[in-house]
């Protein structure tokens, strides 16, 4: 706790209380349709079952976030030509200032984001080896909105 607080100048407690109130936001967001799209052959991977949604603050910006993550025995392809539609389908627009290979979207005050899994980044996300996410194309599936 310390060295959070020497950090960003403020407490654990601190940064609990800025997310005060977001609750039913949180479930709004792990309730959007979007997050439980996905291509044909797609499974929840195991390990996550569940939304992973939640708050959290820095510097006083608050943001709330829900996320899937799945496994996918097809192609990157696949999955960005099955996200860009059903994306477009629901109501998202790319997002202007992403990278072209991005699969990113905004809607609002929301921002949407594909992210395919690496070997590497299973590791550094302490997963460590994932076949049924690092074979084929593991992905997450993300929504964030600043409050």
């Amino acid at each position: 706790m310390l060295v959070t607080s020497a950090l960003t100048g403020c407490t654990l407690m601190d940064l609990a209380q800025d997310c005060d109130g977001t609750d039913a936001r949180v479930e709004e967001l792990a309730a959007l349709d979007i997050l439980d799209s996905r291509p044909d052959e797609a499974t929840v991977a195991r390990g996550f079952e569940e939304v992973d949604a939640g708050c959290w603050s820095d510097s006083g910006d608050v943001m709330v976030y829900a996320e899937r993550t799945y496994a996918f025995p097809g192609t990157r392809a696949n999955v960005a030509a099955h996200y860009r539609t059903a994306a477009q389908q629901d109501g998202w627009s790319p997002d202007p200032d992403a990278a072209p290979d991005d699969l990113s979207f905004v809607k609002k005050t929301m921002s949407l984001r594909i992210v395919f899994f690496t070997a590497e980044l299973l590791k550094a996300e302490g997963y460590g080896s994932r076949p049924d996410l690092n074979t084929g194309a593991g992905y997450s599936i993300s929504v964030d909105s600043y409050e």
